[in-house]
């Protein structure tokens, strides 16, 4: 059974740091063009579960295709540690890039696929 634990994260410099409450057990590596070229591999919280903890704010927003996401970027390091935007059913959602998650090994994760490339 999965289990959720409090991860720490953030950024490169470490100006955004954030709490986030998640289980990993639902990693996704997703194709679309931002997600490969930025090698991001992605698990999904609600807003709840998620904390800033310092740099949420003058982050960089980028948005593509049906602009349904905000990647945001540290202005000074430029990585993408989380995003928001809406699931298909309209509930608000923070993306976390699990790399960037504190302690974390990524060898353990089994990532599901997910064809972005094709929406």
């Amino acid at each position: 059974m999965p289990e959720t634990k409090t991860y720490t994260g953030g950024c490169h410099c470490g100006r955004v740091r954030y709490e986030v409450a998640t289980d990993l057990a639902m990693v996704m590596e997703c194709n679309c063009s931002h997600c490969s070229k930025r090698g991001l591999l992605l698990t999904f919280v609600t807003p709840d579960k998620f904390k800033p903890v310092a740099g949420d704010g003058g982050l960089t927003d980028y948005q593509f295709n049906k602009k349904m996401i905000h990647h945001l970027m540290c202005p000074d390091c430029g990585i993408e540690s989380f995003a928001r935007g809406k699931a298909p059913d309209g509930k608000e959602m923070v993306a976390i890039n699990v790399r960037c998650l504190d302690g974390v090994d990524l060898t353990a994760l089994s990532p599901t696929p997910f064809h972005g490339r094709d929406m």
